[in-house]
């Protein structure tokens, strides 16, 4: 009698490991460009649009007169105060995030002018851990509050992260509400805030400071969400719309006051300044 035998072929499905993309080509048109060619176009892509992300200090640059930003709170700096370790410890990523982006933290604040109008200015860079809010962040970000309140100016919030900072645990998650009370007192003092919301912004800055803006303005396309559309699909089990969290779908829900190009913002900000001026 002869055994039946059952074969079983297992199959691998694998998929070539995709080339990675220049950090100067355009993810929307595949368009390539030189780092002058982008500095010069404000990082914006000249075929579609795209608006590339952009370091603080680039922001910097654009957005303020030219010399006229000093910065402050410089020396205030990330700890380790619950000896944080994941995959690696939290201070060896700490390190490694200064040295790809020369910064000590995921903000820069400090004084500027635009278009000879005073003002503070508070920058976010999602180049470090992703613009992660830790409590340094939120500690220079009430700095800037209370410098932009001593000096009777209006402050301008250039926002890009992905929420809280998960290495400092409920110490991030605190910055919410200090950010929110530092953001009430400036409004007492009779002072505006002006926020710009840039892609991405998400998680707890846009549920504290990012939304609290007198004026709300976003970059075209930006992703401004609490949650990104890939986990609230997944939660929902429901389609989502192509621009779902999207600049352009926050603008229609009147969260968002105005889609400002980044070669409009200079010029937008500096009449808000005129406007408001006190």
């Amino acid at each position: 009698m002869t055994e039946a035998r059952i074969e079983v072929k297992v199959e691998q499905d694998r998929k070539a490991p995709s080339a990675k993309k220049h950090p100067n080509t355009c993810p929307s048109c595949g368009s390539h460009y030189r780092d002058d060619e982008l500095e010069a176009s404000l990082h914006v892509c000249g075929q579609c649009g795209h608006h590339f992300r952009m370091t603080a200090w680039a922001r910097i640059a654009q957005l303020a007169d030219l010399g006229s930003f000093v910065e402050e709170a410089a020396d205030v700096r990330s700890a380790d105060p619950l000896h944080f370790f994941d995959l690696r410890p939290y201070v060896e990523r700490l390190s490694e995030a200064e040295l790809n982006t020369g910064l000590n933290e995921a903000i820069v604040v400090g004084s500027a002018t635009i278009e000879g109008h005073p003002l503070e200015l508070a920058v976010m860079d999602f180049f470090f851990m992703g613009g992660s809010v830790g409590s340094a962040v939120g500690e220079k970000y009430v700095r800037a509050c209370e410098s932009a309140s001593e000096r009777g100016c209006p402050l301008v919030t250039v926002s890009g992260s992905g929420g809280a900072r998960m290495q400092e645990g409920v110490l991030s998650l605190m910055m919410l509400p200090k950010t929110i009370s530092a953001l009430d007192e400036l409004r007492d003092a009779g002072l505006p805030m002006f926020s710009l919301l840039t892609d991405p912004t998400t998680g707890g800055v846009t549920a504290s400071f990012a939304s609290l803006g007198d004026v709300m303005i976003g970059e075209p396309g930006a992703l401004l969400a609490f949650t990104g559309p890939r986990v609230v699909q997944q939660t929902t089990k429901e389609k989502l719309p192509d621009d779902f969290g999207r600049a352009e779908q926050n603008l229609r829900f009147g969260h968002l006051d105005a889609i400002v190009p980044r070669s409009e913002q200079r010029p937008y900000l500096a009449r808000l300044l005129r406007l408001f001026a006190r």
